[in-house]
């Protein structure tokens, strides 16, 4: 009898007694099936139900005893909402139950339940109703107790329905259990009949199959497992399934052959692979600190050629462009003095120029008689190989390197070679860029020392002119008062009212000739802002790239020198700020924004900007605000928050030691009324900045709230500043319909007190704001003054928290950059290809339409304003008049930033503006915007 019929007759009665013990099992089973389901279908989901409908009840009165006692305002929103969500749950569970009560007490004891929650309900709206207005625990008291009365009986009525359920339960629970002990007893019975029928046909079949099996055991006991290269065979006897194991078992072992073959291979490829990787570690190891090309070009050969088993080798490196272009030798290995090689050769000349030329690397086997001889203390050796690689940067040959061996190169070596020079070609391009960026930084010093001349020309031309402007001003004035002079005379004779017209008419002449100075003022202040700010923005930009320690190659000292330039950038850019504010100010083209604000978050803005700067000076910074002062308040918040943020840069300034307190309390109308009129606002703030500083003396209290104007020389040379923060903080306060005075006393510190309406309707016109302030203030009483100005900016660090995202949306994106101004074309040409891309540029608007033509595929366009021939306006116009580019997003770039500018190119057709000098962390944000959209 075969294998397969012992298998077959011995499994078909174990397969018999089996199907017998399996038909009563199920049939045993589908008993306690049904006494399970009813119990955990059935009964034990009523009672999991009733314990969650429990718990929902008990959480929502705990929530609404807790919003009716202890709860702010945000927590007692946040309990109504859980009492609601509650509520719906408990109405959807017992909806749920309904459905499924098959049983007559279940159904009755669930109506009640309804029955009652549905009163509880009706107490707890109420209550909640009432917690909604506002009323107290002591209000509620009384729905308090009949809802602890109704929830009493609600819970009473559900233990009722559990404890129902749960004797039905247990009820089916005892049921289950006989049918289970009866089918034990089977079960072991028929286990035992069928362990004695198994055993006897195991045995049986046993014996008949061991003899072959033994014999394939013995030969799987002679393989060698340490040496698979040779593995025994099993002798096939018999045609039936031990045959067929015997079988399988050759064709395994020749597998296993031919697996072991296999494993001896890449195990070799993993040693040359090894063997790669540690030698290009070791020459990128090498690369460090290195700052000077030749110095690289001499390392690189004198590393390279003994690992390459090279006995003679030669470095060149690309200079020039174009017909000028060619390649010099820079080092050599084992050259014999001027004789090592070519000093210098041009694409395409020889045969190493046409490698260069093919971007291709070549390995020559057949070496001429004639070629360089190996050198050696015993003689001159000819070489059996040549390779021949370029170093490649941006599909772009900027290097060639030669080696010659006295041994045929290997595959490995040549492997070697290939992954050495793809990131040669980086290394050179990085060394080349340092020795760049040192020569920039150079000029860059030299733009800072001109752009600071230039600053103090501005400074000065800008009290010229403000003189003119108080002699114009004082001149209408005088003619106001003949005008009137001249009214009243009027009707005393005909004569005298001609006299009138024609000094009405110089008067009108000379109030034109005002408004045309304060014009050419606001234009010259604009373009001289523009010129500042052009070269500024490419001293901020490359400034700020060099001094970034994650991407400068520059040393730290020369990280300093660049942070320096950035730091006087800025100051510069502050200071120009401030005198545009200023001019803005004087001719009534500062804008103000009359909004709500909140009040309540002010100490804590104040204490997050000036906390680390009482810390560094070791002063006590304190803020008081007194409950009275409301929390909405309606002006112009950032007009006010500089206000705030000046005076407070002041009084750390001028304190050494001691401190800089803050008092925010609601102002008398009537004592505000002796400074300013208060006609208009709803309500007064009075703000008192006080410190312990230097203090002023009484004759300096009103001209230091002029421009450029500080308490002495000698304060200016010991603390610096321009003059222009005290001036401005009054001159934005009268456009709030506000006023700043001071209390000082020389060596005693200062109070500084700034007093501020509420204008919810804001004014109708700047006139109303100027009429308020008081012209003669600080004339008219002693405290209105303020002790030393600085329009500095504080010591604050405002950390930008924005979570950003440091994916890289710019790579392989092309970006077009019209501008007439080389250095800015230069700062952000580097700027951007930093972050990987691709830059176009033009110099005018005619040159930007040309490029737009060619089908470039622009991804965006970098627009500046002012520019000879066409300029950005007229540019974005014609742009947007082509369909093809109507999504092209377009950023406009100018440094005239003036009343209107922003409105001007979005009208033009830019998609965003950014004014210079450039943030570059500002422009990349606005670019990624628009790139990913």
């Amino acid at each position: 009898m075969g294998f397969k019929k012992k298998q077959m007759l011995g499994f078909g009665l174990i397969l018999l007694f089996l199907a017998i013990l399996l038909s009563f099992m199920m049939f045993t089973l589908n008993n306690l099936k049904s006494s399970m389901t009813e119990i955990v279908e059935n009964r034990y989901e009523k009672v999991q139900d009733s314990m969650e409908i429990r718990q929902l009840f008990s959480r929502s009165d705990r929530e609404i005893l807790f919003a009716a006692n202890d709860a702010n305002k945000e927590e007692r929103a946040e309990s109504l909402e859980i009492i609601n969500e509650n509520h719906s749950l408990i109405e959807s569970k017992i909806a749920g139950l309904s459905g499924t009560l098959n049983k007559v007490k279940a159904k009755r004891l669930l109506k009640e339940f309804e029955t009652q929650y549905a009163s509880y309900s009706i107490t707890e709206a109420e209550i909640i109703q009432k917690i909604k207005s506002g009323n107290s625990s002591d209000d509620l008291s009384s729905l308090m107790d009949d809802q602890r009365e109704k929830r009493t009986k609600v819970i009473s009525t559900m233990d009722d329905f559990k404890d129902y359920q749960e004797g039905v339960m247990k009820d089916t629970l005892n049921n289950s259990k006989q049918t289970y002990e009866d089918m034990i007893g089977f079960v072991i019975f028929a286990v035992i009949l069928s362990i004695l029928v198994i055993s006897v046909t195991v045995v049986w079949m046993i014996r008949s199959t061991s003899k072959d099996l033994q014999s394939i055991t013995k030969v799987i006991k002679n393989i060698d497992f340490k040496n698979l290269s040779v593995v025994p065979r099993i002798p096939v006897r018999t045609n039936d399934e031990i045959g067929d194991i015997a079988r399988s078992f050759n064709d395994m072992a020749e597998s296993l052959e031919v697996y072991n073959q296999k494993e001896k291979d890449f195990t070799e490829k993993i040693s040359e692979q090894n063997w790669i990787q540690t030698r290009v570690a070791d020459i990128a190891t090498m690369y460090q600190r290195i700052v000077d090309v030749e110095v690289l070009a001499d390392r690189f050969i004198t590393r390279l050629a003994p690992m390459m088993g090279a006995s003679l080798g030669a470095f060149y490196v690309k200079r020039g462009e174009g017909e000028d272009m060619r390649f010099i030798k820079l080092a050599s290995f084992a050259g014999d003095g001027e004789d090592s090689g070519r000093r210098e050769f041009r694409m395409g000349e020889g045969l190493i120029g046409q490698c260069a030329l093919e971007k291709k690397s070549k390995v020559i086997e057949d070496i001429p008689e004639d070629f360089q001889l190996v050198t050696t203390g015993l003689g001159e050796v000819s070489p059996k190989s040549i390779a021949i690689a370029p170093v490649v940067f941006e599909d772009e040959v900027v290097a060639m390197v030669e080696l010659a061996s006295l041994e045929t190169f290997t595959k490995l070596q040549k492997h070697f070679l290939n992954q050495v020079l793809d990131t040669l070609g980086i290394t050179i391009n990085n060394v080349e860029g340092r020795m760049e960026i040192e020569r920039l930084l150079k000029d860059s010093q030299a733009q800072t020392e001109e752009l600071q001349a230039q600053s103090e020309e501005l400074q000065s031309q800008s009290e010229e002119m403000q003189a003119q402007s108080e002699e114009l001003q004082t001149q209408a004035e005088e003619l106001r008062m003949i005008n009137e002079q001249l009214e009243e005379r009027n009707r005393e004779t005909e004569e005298k009212s001609k006299e009138l017209q024609v000094a009405k008419l110089n008067l009108e002449k000379q109030a034109e000739e005002l408004k045309l100075s304060s014009k050419y003022k606001s234009e010259f202040m604009a373009n001289m802002s523009h010129e500042l700010r052009t070269p500024l923005n490419s001293i901020l930009i490359l400034s700020e790239m060099l001094s970034d320690p994650n991407d400068s190659k520059l040393n730290e000292e020369q990280q300093e020198f660049a942070r320096v330039i950035n730091s006087s950038g800025q100051d510069l850019l502050t200071l120009i700020n401030d005198i545009l504010d200023l001019s803005k100010v004087e001719v009534g083209k500062l804008e103000v924004v009359f909004d709500e604000m909140n009040m309540s978050e002010l100490p804590e803005l104040l204490h997050r900007n000036f906390d680390h700067v009482a810390k560094k000076k070791n002063i006590d910074f304190k803020i008081e605000k007194d409950k009275n002062v409301p929390d909405i308040f309606f002006t112009d918040e950032q007009r006010f928050q500089q206000i705030l943020k000046n005076l407070l840069s002041n009084a750390f300034k001028f304190t050494e030691k001691g401190s800089v307190s803050v008092q925010i309390k609601k102002a008398d109308e009537e004592n505000v009324a002796q400074w300013i009129q208060t006609k208009g606002a709803s309500n007064w703030v009075e703000i008192k900045v006080t410190d312990t500083g230097i203090g002023i003396s009484k004759d300096k209290q009103k001209l230091i709230f002029e421009a450029f104007q500080q308490g002495d020389g000698a304060t200016m040379r010991k603390y610096g500043g321009t003059g222009l923060g005290l001036s401005i903080c009054r001159e934005f306060a009268k456009l709030l319909g506000g006023w700043v005075i001071v209390d000082s006393e020389e060596g005693q510190g200062s109070t500084f007190t700034f007093f501020i309406p509420s204008m919810p309707e804001g004014f109708k016109n700047a006139g109303e704001a100027l009429a308020a302030s008081p012209e003669v203030a600080a004339a008219s009483h002693d405290d209105s003054a303020a002790p030393f100005d600085g329009q500095e900016e504080p010591d604050v660090v405002i950390m930008d928290e924005e979570n950003q995202n440091k994916a890289k949306p710019f790579c392989n994106k092309r970006v077009l950059v019209v501008d007439d101004d080389h250095r800015n074309i230069f700062a952000l040409k580097n700027a951007l290809k930093h972050e990987g891309m691709e830059i176009l540029t033009a110099e005018n608007g005619y040159e930007c339409l040309e490029l737009l033509e060619k089908g470039n595929d622009i991804d965006v366009i970098l627009m500046d304003i002012m520019m000879p021939g066409m300029d950005g306006y007229e540019t974005m116009t014609r742009i947007r008049e082509q369909s093809k580019f109507e999504n092209l997003p377009i950023i406009a770039l100018t440094a005239k930033a003036m009343k209107g500018d922003r409105e001007k190119c979005l009208k033009a057709g830019a998609s965003d503006y950014v004014s210079k000098p450039l943030k570059l962390d500002q422009l990349l944000s606005v670019l990624r915007v628009w790139l990913t959209n």
